[in-house]
C-alpha cells in the first residue's frame, strides 16, 4: 500500500503568507494530503458527484462573480452543500471580502477560510507548487549528494570507499554539498527527482581518522545547499582486475529510483586516481549527452567505425583475444 504524505494547515499558511478570516481549529491539526487543488464550476450549479474533499479549494473573481448573481439566500444555499462535503480549506484571491452568505456557511459546515492578495493563477502556481514538494513519494537513500557544475550527482558505494572525502575535495573545488551519509529522494513530478538532507544532519559531514564535520562552518554559505535535482548516480566501488569497465561510453545504463530512471555510471576505485576530477568531467559528459552530444560516437564516425563493430572489438579484448 502506498505511503500516504501529509502537511498541516498552519504550514500551508505560513509558506503562502495567507490570511486567516475563520479558523474552525487549529490549524496544526487540518491535515492536507491532496496536492491537487479545486476551482469549483459546475459545483456551483449544484453537480458534486464528483466532489474531491482532499483538495483545496480556491475561489477567485470569476466564481465570485457567479455567485454574485444569485441572491443572499441562494448563495447560502449554494455554498453550504458545497461545503458540507468538508473540503479542508478555502482560500479566496485577489483580497476580496468573504461574503455573509459564505461566512455563514463555513461556520456551520467547520470549513476555514483564508484570505490572499495574489491572483487566482499565482496562487494555484505557488500553491500547486509547494504541495507537489512537500506530498511527493520519498525514500531515503545512503550516499552523498553534491552539485557539480550545476548537475545533482549521488554518490553511491559501500561504506569506506571514500565518497565523504571525494565530497570534501569536490567542495574544495568550488562545488556545493547537499547532503551526507543519508539522502532524501523526492519525486516532484513524473521525471524529477529532488534530493534533500535531512534536518537534523544537514551540512555534517564525517570522516574517518578526524570525525564529525560542519561544512557550512568550515567552507563557508557558498559551500552548501539545501536541494538540488538528481541528474545523475556515480557509483564507487573498489577496484575489480577480474571486472571490465567501461570504456568507451557508447552505452548509457540507468537506474531506477522511484519510477524514474536516472543514468548511472560506476567508478572504479584505486589508490592515485584523482576522484573528484573523474567526477567533474563525469558531469559536465552528461551534461553533453543530455545536450545531444556523444564523444564516443563523434569518434567512432572519425575512424569509419560503427556501433557494432567497436561493440566486436569490446567483446574480443573482453575475452583475451584482442590487445
Amino acid at each position: 500500500m502506498a505511503t500516504e504524505y501529509k502537511v498541516s494547515l498552519d504550514k500551508v499558511i505560513k509558506e503562502l503568507s495567507l490570511k486567516t478570516v475563520y479558523m474552525p481549529v487549529d490549524a496544526s491539526t487540518i491535515d492536507i494530503v491532496s496536492a491537487d487543488i479545486d476551482r469549483p464550476g459546475l459545483e456551483l450549479t449544484g453537480y458534486l458527484d464528483f466532489f474531491d474533499s482532499t483538495r483545496i479549494m480556491i475561489l477567485g473573481y470569476t466564481e465570485y462573480s457567479y455567485l454574485n448573481r444569485f441572491g443572499a439566500e441562494q448563495q447560502h444555499h449554494v455554498l453550504n452543500a458545497i461545503f458540507s462535503l468538508g473540503p479542508p480549506a478555502v482560500i479566496i484571491t485577489r483580497n476580496m471580502r468573504p461574503s455573509n452568505p459564505l461566512l455563514i456557511a463555513a461556520e456551520e459546515c467547520g470549513v476555514p477560510i483564508l484570505v490572499t492578495s495574489e491572483t487566482t493563477s499565482e496562487l494555484s502556481v505557488n500553491l500547486i507548487s509547494y504541495l507537489n514538494n512537500v506530498l511527493a513519494p520519498r525514500i531515503t537513500r545512503h550516499g552523498v549528494l553534491v552539485e557539480v557544475y550545476g548537475e545533482g550527482c549521488l554518490i553511491t558505494g559501500d561504506s569506506g570507499v571514500g565518497k565523504s572525502e571525494t565530497a570534501i575535495e569536490l567542495i574544495k573545488r568550488g562545488h556545493r554539498l547537499v547532503a551526507d551519509d543519508a539522502v532524501e529522494i523526492r519525486r516532484t513530478s513524473k521525471n524529477t527527482l529532488v534530493g534533500t538532507s535531512p534536518e537534523n544532519i544537514r551540512h555534517f559531514i564525517e570522516l574517518r581518522g578526524i570525525g564529525i564535520i560542519n561544512a557550512r562552518r568550515i567552507f563557508g554559505m557558498g559551500a552548501i545547499k539545501q536541494s538540488e535535482k538528481i541528474d545523475m548516480v556515480i557509483n564507487m566501488e573498489l577496484w575489480d582486475s577480474n571486472r571490465a569497465y567501461d570504456r568507451m561510453g557508447l552505452d548509457s545504463e540507468y537506474t531506477e529510483i522511484l519510477g524514474v530512471d536516472v543514468p548511472v555510471t560506476t567508478i572504479p576505485v584505486r589508490p592515485g586516481r584523482n576522484l573528484s576530477m573523474i567526477i567533474e568531467v563525469a558531469a559536465m559528459n552528461n551534461r553533453q549527452k543530455k545536450m545531444g552530444y556523444n564523444a564516443a560516437m563523434e569518434l567512432l564516425e572519425n575512424l569509419g567505425m560503427s556501433v557494432e563493430e567497436e561493440h566486436v572489438q569490446n567483446i574480443k579484448v573482453d575475452a583475451g583475444l584482442g590487445e
